[in-house]
C-alpha cells in the first residue's frame, strides 16, 4: 500500500485568489489549511497562459515546444505521454480524471474528439491512462458532457440559466447581471446542482468505489472560475459587488491606464481601446475600454464567490478521505491552469499578455502526514511540468526521459533558477510568438519576429519593486546588461521545438 494522490485543479485562478496568498475577499480556509501543513510555492508559473497548452504540460510534463499543443486550437495528439497512464502500468495505481479535460478542442460541432462525444456514446473512458473520466465544463454545452446530460436528465429546465457562451458568430460578449458585465448570468440553478458541488460529488463516488488498500491518483478539475461567471444566484449574496473596492491591478482611471498600456508592446493598448481583437483570450467584440469601475466590480464578486464554492467542495472530498482512513496516506495538490486578468491594467480574460496575473498560480502541495514532510513556503520558481515527475516520485517510480520537470522541492535552497513560459499565436493574421523567462525576481518577456512585432520589442518588469507590472524596463539603458543576460539565458534553456509542427484544428 503506497501513497494516494489528489490533484486539484481549477481554471483560470488567480495566485492572490487565495487567503495564504494575500487574497483579503474569498473565504478559503482549505486551501489555507493546506498551505499551512504543506508547501506553499510562491513562484509557480505555467508554461502557456491558456487552457489547453496548460493541461496538456500537465499530463505530459513537457514544455509546450515538445508537446505541441501551443494553443487551445490544437489537439494533444491521441498517443502523447501520460502520467496517469504511466502511474497505473508502472505502479498499478487506479486513474480518474472528473471535470474538465480540455486536452482537445471544445468547438467540435461535428464530435470529431473522444472528450467531446464520450457521454453520448455513454462512455466512461478509459482514455489517456484514466480508467474511468466523467466531464464538465464551464457555462453550458447542450448535452455534450457527462455534468450536461446528468442536470437535464434529472432536472430538465434548470440548464436555462447558464450563460450561453457561444453564438454563431463566435464567443458571446452579451453582458448580464447587474451591470452588464460580459459573461455574467444571474443563475437560478440550486448550488447542489451546479457543476462545482457535481464534480466533488463525483470524485466522492468514485473513490468510494475503490478498495481501501487501492492506490490511486484522482485529477479533481473544476470549471469555474473560468468566464462564464453564472455562479448560483442564490450564493452571490456571500459577497455585495457594490461594496468592493477596484482590484488592486486597476489603476483607476482611463488616462492612467492608457500611460501604463503605453509603456508596453501595442498590442496592449490596441485591445484596450478596440483596434486588436483578442480572439484567443475572450469574446471578438469585447473592448476593455468601455468597460465600468461596476462592472469589474461584479465581475470580481462573482469570482470571488465561485472561489468560495471551491473551496468548500474540496473541503468535503477531504473529509471523505479521512472518513476512509486515507488522509495520512494521500498528497494532495492545489493549483489552475492559468490566471485572469480580473481588472488588471483595466482589462478582463486572458490572451497574450505575460503577467503576473496569468503566469503565476496558486500552487500548493500538502504531502501526506506520513511522509512526515515539513511545512514550507518556497520562493525559488518551478513550473507545471515539474507535477508530473512529482507525482512519479510520490508513487515510488522512476521519472521517465519524456518528462522534462523534476520533482517539487520540498524545503528552500538553491536548485531552482528560472521558469519559462510560452504563447504562440494559431492565428496567421496575428502571427505572435512570446517567450517569457522569471529568474531572480525579474519577469523579461522577448516578442520574436511575426505579423505583428519586428523582434526588437519585448517587457522587462522587477517583480519585487514593481509587483503590479507597471513600469517596462526593456528601453531602460540601465537594464540592458540585465536584459541581454535574461534573453540569453532564456534561449539556453528553450527546448527545441517539435517537428513537424502540430496543425491547429479547430481555432478558439
Amino acid at each position: 500500500m503506497g501513497r494516494k494522490i489528489l490533484f486539484i485543479t481549477t481554471d483560470q485562478q488567480r495566485y492572490d485568489s487565495l487567503g495564504c496568498n494575500g487574497g483579503r475577499i474569498a473565504r478559503t480556509p482549505v486551501a489555507d489549511r493546506l498551505a499551512a501543513t504543506g508547501i506553499n510555492y510562491r513562484r509557480a508559473h505555467n508554461q502557456n497562459v491558456v487552457c489547453m497548452p496548460a493541461r496538456s504540460t500537465m499530463i505530459t510534463g513537457q514544455y509546450v515546444r515538445t508537446h505541441g499543443v501551443y494553443a487551445n486550437g490544437v489537439p494533444l495528439p491521441p498517443d502523447a505521454p501520460s502520467v496517469a497512464a504511466y502511474l497505473r502500468e508502472r505502479a498499478g495505481y487506479r486513474t480518474a480524471l472528473i471535470g474538465k479535460a480540455h486536452f482537445e478542442p471544445a468547438l467540435d460541432p461535428t464530435f470529431r474528439w473522444f472528450e467531446n462525444r464520450m457521454a453520448s456514446e455513454d462512455s466512461t473512458g478509459p482514455y489517456r491512462g484514466f480508467e474511468r473520466m466523467e466531464l464538465a465544463v464551464h457555462g453550458w454545452a447542450f448535452d455534450r458532457y457527462h455534468y450536461c446530460r446528468w442536470l437535464t436528465a434529472n432536472f430538465p429546465g434548470e440548464e436555462r440559466g447558464y450563460y450561453r457562451l457561444f453564438t454563431r458568430d463566435g464567443m458571446n460578449a452579451k453582458g448580464g447581471g447587474d451591470t452588464g458585465a460580459p459573461q455574467i448570468a444571474l443563475n437560478p440553478i440550486p448550488r447542489e446542482h451546479y457543476h462545482t458541488d457535481w464534480v466533488a460529488e463525483r470524485t466522492i463516488d468514485w473513490l468510494d468505489s475503490l478498495a481501501a488498500d487501492d492506490d490511486w491518483f484522482v485529477w479533481m478539475s473544476f470549471p469555474d472560475p473560468h468566464h462564464p461567471w453564472d455562479p448560483p444566484a442564490a450564493e452571490t449574496r456571500r459577497i455585495p459587488w457594490r461594496e468592493l473596492d477596484l482590484p488592486p491591478g486597476h489603476p483607476g482611471s482611463h488616462d492612467k491606464i492608457v500611460a501604463i498600456l503605453a509603456q508596453k508592446p501595442h498590442h496592449w493598448l490596441d485591445w484596450y481601446e478596440g483596434r486588436f481583437n483578442n480572439l484567443e483570450g475572450g469574446p471578438q467584440h469585447f473592448v476593455p475600454c468601455k468597460m465600468t469601475h461596476d462592472q469589474v466590480r461584479e465581475v470580481n464578486a462573482l469570482i470571488h464567490v465561485e472561489n468560495e464554492l471551491i473551496d468548500e467542495a474540496c473541503g468535503r472530498v477531504l473529509a471523505r478521505i479521512a472518513g476512509r482512513g486515507w488522509d495520512a496516506d494521500t498528497d494532495v495538490f492545489f493549483t489552475t491552469d492559468h490566471g485572469e486578468l480580473q481588472g488588471d491594467f483595466g482589462l478582463l480574460f486572458k490572451g497574450p499578455y505575460h503577467t503576473d496575473a496569468l503566469m503565476r498560480l496558486p500552487f500548493l502541495w500538502r504531502p501526506a502526514p506520513a511522509a512526515r514532510v515539513a511545512p514550507a513556503v518556497i520562493d525559488a520558481p518551478v513550473g507545471q511540468l515539474d507535477l508530473a515527475p512529482t507525482f512519479c516520485a510520490i508513487a515510488g517510480v522512476p521519472v521517465p526521459d519524456w518528462m522534462q520537470g523534476a520533482p517539487l522541492p520540498t524545503a528552500p535552497g538553491p536548485g531552482r533558477e528560472r521558469v519559462l513560459t510560452e504563447w504562440d499565436s494559431q492565428f496567421g493574421h496575428i502571427d505572435m510568438h512570446l517567450r517569457s523567462i522569471h529568474r531572480d525576481g525579474y519577469t523579461c518577456t522577448v516578442y520574436e519576429r511575426g505579423a505583428l512585432y519586428d523582434g526588437t520589442e519585448g517587457e522587462l518588469y522587477d517583480v519585487r519593486e514593481d509587483p503590479l507590472q507597471w513600469r517596462n524596463l526593456w528601453s531602460d539603458s540601465g537594464y540592458r546588461t540585465l536584459r541581454a543576460d535574461l534573453v540569453a539565458d532564456l534561449y539556453d534553456h528553450l527546448p527545441p521545438e517539435r517537428t513537424p509542427k502540430l496543425a491547429v484544428e479547430a481555432p478558439a
